[in-house]
């Protein structure tokens, strides 16, 4: 087991900001979680777990405790039954390349996802989600290790109470406590079905695309994603910063008269955040060396930010002129490493 001292945070995020971290180890077999853990508890000091960094924020203070950065890789095909596939992966598989085996395999249940940037094993953490489909409609299982008991299990879908960008495992008072080793999904043979989420609709028909398999559907969003996301290893950014807003049925109705556009998805009403910052004019303005996407007006991009300092600044700015313009208050979505 590698043990490195006194890292930047900065070159573990995609954001590219924050301090030193005391430790940092990469996790390559299941075998070293335990003993990292052991390190962190000899020492008297947290753990916290990374995978590629891309929904992350340091702190200029850096992180007085061990990272762990899970680089557990492999990917199973662990039932083939009919129609219907159980698929496991380990918890450091980037996710692009895992949702790009299952698209040559014929395998629909994650395509829209392709492209989002981080590993599998964020996937459950964040449940992350794209252009109509999201990480629990997937998932069956994953397997964690436990650091109170100090043991490796299985969760099932259920108990990981999965919403909107929440889970057990960065929500509530199980936050921090798991690492995950591997993720079982299901999926099946077959394709999606039109109409489908509004931008790759608009790409469907413009291109007039018909062959809807899980590899064509995986073609068409990397390249609605290409012209509207940037790539995160050429300008540095957190993917989508601000969560969409959710609204009930009797909000619905007082949005719409003032303007506001809403959309229906799985079943709940919601506003686009990016929406809201396009509508206020701010797509392609910086704020304290952060910049607007003049591309997606959700994604910020550090252009010239230096510190934690300056992003906090910008995000104070934006979040005001929000609030303002139509009494909405942002939230932020990617998560950040705490000092200690």
């Amino acid at each position: 087991m590698k043990i490195r001292e006194n890292i930047p945070i900065s070159t573990l995020t995609t954001m590219r900001l924050g301090g030193n971290a005391r430790f940092v180890i990469d996790i390559e077999n299941v075998d070293d979680i335990k003993e990292a853990y052991a390190f962190a508890e000899d020492k008297n000091l947290p753990v916290y777990v990374l995978g590629k960094g891309a929904n992350t924020i340091g702190h200029d203070e850096g992180f007085d405790g061990v990272i762990l950065i899970n680089k557990l890789r492999g990917i199973e095909i662990l039932k083939e039954e009919g129609d219907e596939i159980l698929l496991k992966g380990m918890g450091g598989e980037v996710w692009d390349d895992f949702v790009d085996f299952a698209c040559e395999k014929g395998y629909s249940g994650i395509e829209a996802m392709s492209a989002i940037p981080g590993t599998l094993g964020a996937a459950p953490v964040q449940n992350i989600g794209a252009y109509g489909q999201e990480a629990a409609q997937a998932i069956e299982e994953a397997e964690a290790f436990d650091s109170l008991l100090s043991e490796i299990h299985v969760i099932k879908k259920d108990d990981m109470k999965l919403e909107y960008r929440k889970s057990i495992f960065n929500s509530g008072e199980d936050a921090g406590r798991y690492f995950i080793v591997s993720v079982t999904v299901r999926l099946k043979r077959g394709e999606l079905k039109p109409p489908f989420y509004t931008s790759l609709q608009r790409y469907v028909d413009e291109h007039n695309e018909t062959d809807f398999s899980p590899k064509n559907i995986r073609r068409m969003i990397k390249k609605v994603r290409a012209n509207k996301l940037p790539d995160p290893d050429v300008e540095a950014s957190a993917g989508s910063f601000f969560k969409n807003i959710y609204l009930s049925d009797e909000e619905v109705e007082k949005a719409k008269k003032e303007g506001i556009l809403v959309w229906r998805e799985h079943g709940k009403n919601l506003v686009n955040s990016g929406w809201l910052i396009e509508e206020a004019g701010l797509k392609g303005k910086v704020f304290h060396g952060m910049k607007v996407s003049d591309k997606a007006a959700l994604i910020l991009i550090n252009e010239s930010a230096k510190s934690y300092a300056d992003l906090a600044a910008a995000r104070a700015e934006i979040i005001k002129i929000i609030e303002d313009k139509f009494s909405y208050k942002l939230e932020q979505e990617p998560v950040e490493i705490p000092e200690r």
